[in-house]
């Protein structure tokens, strides 16, 4: 009999979460996005993808996804293509994708993340449970009745993120998560992020360097080019081979404060 569990257990944990190999990836003008990807993220590991502007990051994003069809190469999610695995990933993209004036609810954004085929005649009073469930844990609760537009960037950012946990997964994609928030709101996403890695694999886009020391297994460094790197070994040198630019970057306890002086990142 199989096993019905998700990658908690031993016939799960030699399955890799992520797998590429060999991805190779171009728009329709032809011009080369990813090239001969290959990158894998065991249970228990998570990552952040970092990389220039227009090196790749969301595109690889969205290669995880199953949102855009490589040219070549293999795509793996728990073993499975992307489409066959999508029930098992969670994703937030980028603040700017949104319409934050549409006239919604809270609590209707969340429950978006719960949407399936038995939800076409209407949410069960178990998934309005979880969803309120999911609020409760990321501190905003009492915004469940709130208008989606009224809010601040942080209170927003944590609604999409109770959106992309109310459909359960066990792969959590977050693209900018910290993008348009404050630092004491990007503080407050930091300890959100720390809690969930410890039950779920979760990778972050991030154009923010100081990110990358904070509870990161796998430095995902994209410039069309996927390299992989460990924290530790993270410096300034590999920065600038990265952003093409002057980097230092400066260590602290929990965090890595990054001073561009060959330009703006």
């Amino acid at each position: 009999m199989s096993c019905s569990c998700h990658s908690c257990c031993p016939e799960h944990a030699s399955v890799p979460v992520v797998e590429l190999k060999d991805v190779n990836f171009a728009y329709q003008n032809g011009t080369p996005v990813i090239e001969n990807a290959n990158l894998q993220i065991m249970p228990g590991e998570s990552g952040c993808i970092v990389g220039p502007n227009g090196g790749g990051k969301s595109t690889l994003l969205k290669i995880l996804l199953g949102l855009l069809p490589i040219d070549s190469g293999s795509v793996r999610i728990f073993g499975k293509t992307p489409e066959e695995a999508r029930r098992r990933v969670g994703y937030m993209p980028q603040y700017h994708q949104l319409d934050a004036a549409f006239p919604v609810s809270v609590m209707e954004v969340v429950l978006m993340g719960r949407v399936s085929k038995r939800t076409l005649f209407g949410f069960r009073r178990q998934d309005k449970e979880f969803a309120r469930s999911v609020l409760d844990e990321l501190g905003i609760a009492d915004l469940e009745k709130r208008s989606f537009a009224g809010l601040s960037g942080g209170q927003r950012q944590r609604v999409l993120i109770a959106r992309a946990l109310a459909g359960e997964p066990d792969l959590l994609l977050l693209d900018e998560p910290t993008a348009n928030i404050d630092p004491g709101a990007g503080e407050q996403f930091y300890l959100i992020l720390e809690k969930l890695r410890k039950r779920m694999t979760v990778v972050t886009v991030s154009h923010d360097l100081g990110f990358v020391h904070r509870e990161t297994d796998l430095i995902i460094c994209v410039n069309k080019q996927v390299v992989i790197h460990k924290p530790a070994d993270f410096t300034a040198e590999t920065a600038n081979e990265i952003y093409h630019h002057n980097m230092s970057l400066i260590k602290h306890d929990h965090s890595c404060f990054c001073h561009c002086e060959g330009g703006s990142l």
